[in-house]
């Protein structure tokens, strides 16, 4: 009895130095990792003609003073450690994965609707076909493809990101990683992924899609299909690229040539899996090309 109240006590103070330490590590509320490294406070502007305020130059020589007594955990010099450990926890556990195809699309996709189940159809039929699955790890489309790879029998692979508003990983992930930095976690996608199909999806969806596409574009990787899923959707899009970026010569016309469309699970699936085959034998019989970060 005596026992069990003491053990009762000990759970209750470790709560307590538990709920006080998350205190000290949030304060400052909801602000993430990636924010805080992008964040820069705001100066006042002085003209290089003007003398120093007074309350300026006095700022400037306490700065070392302030720097001596500031939190190091929270400067930019700790968030490149951080950084590093981000990049090494994603590279160890990602490094003996199989090929495999990142999947994206919006969080917001209810499960049940015709992009959710098309996105569960084409991961299934890609798993099938010997890949695995890679996602953002969270609801929407990303879940609809981690659930396509275990009904396929294959890996299935979330890789999360820490936001403001909490992203909680979906049920059907075999490996789980999170995130704090975007830039890491994107490196992720690009190093470890054969192709991307991306479904209907927002501004995180269109960050993907550009980030890959500028990649190959300059052969900062090698190519890899981008197959847009849903041509009702994108269309609009296609067009503004063709009538008004090419029109106006931001990209080359072989630069359109770089994504493909397709409403139909299998075809992509059949893309993919020629692109990956053709790809395999370009390097096998060609080993001393330069590699990609991939």
């Amino acid at each position: 009895m005596s026992r069990n109240h003491t053990r009762n006590g000990m759970n209750n103070r470790n709560k307590k130095a538990a709920d006080r330490y998350r205190s000290l590590r949030t304060k400052g509320g909801a602000i993430t990792e990636d924010e805080r490294l992008l964040s820069r406070p705001t100066l006042p502007l002085i003209s290089p003609t003007e003398p120093l305020p007074s309350e300026q130059t006095l700022r400037d020589d306490r700065a070392f003073e302030r720097a001596l007594n500031f939190d190091f955990t929270i400067t930019d010099p700790w968030r490149v450690l951080r950084i590093m450990s981000e990049f090494v926890k994603g590279f160890d556990a990602l490094a003996h994965i199989p090929a495999s195809v990142a999947i994206f699309g919006s969080a917001r996709t209810e499960a049940g609707s015709p992009a959710y189940e098309a996105a569960v159809e084409t991961a299934r039929l890609l798993a099938r076909a010997g890949f695995g699955i890679i996602t953002g790890g969270g609801p929407g489309i990303m879940e609809a493809g981690n659930k396509g790879a275990q009904d396929g029998g294959n890996l299935s692979i979330g890789c999360n990101i820490e936001l403001p508003f909490e992203q909680f990983s979906n049920s059907y992930l075999d490996v789980s990683l999170d995130f704090s930095y975007f830039f890491v976690r994107k490196t992720m996608f690009i190093k470890y992924s054969s192709a991307f199909v991306i479904f209907p999806g927002g501004f995180g969806t269109m960050d993907e899609l550009f980030e890959a596409l500028t990649l190959i574009q300059t052969h900062k990787v090698s190519h890899f299909p981008i197959i847009l899923y849903d041509s009702k959707y994108w269309s609009g899009l296609l067009n503004w690229m063709r009538e008004t970026m090419l029109h106006h010569n931001n990209i080359s016309p072989q630069d359109l040539d770089l994504l493909r469309i397709s409403d139909d699970p299998e075809e992509i699936c059949k893309l993919v899996t020629e692109a990956y085959r053709a790809s395999f034998h370009m390097n096998d019989d060609n080993t001393g090309r330069e590699k990609s970060i991939r």
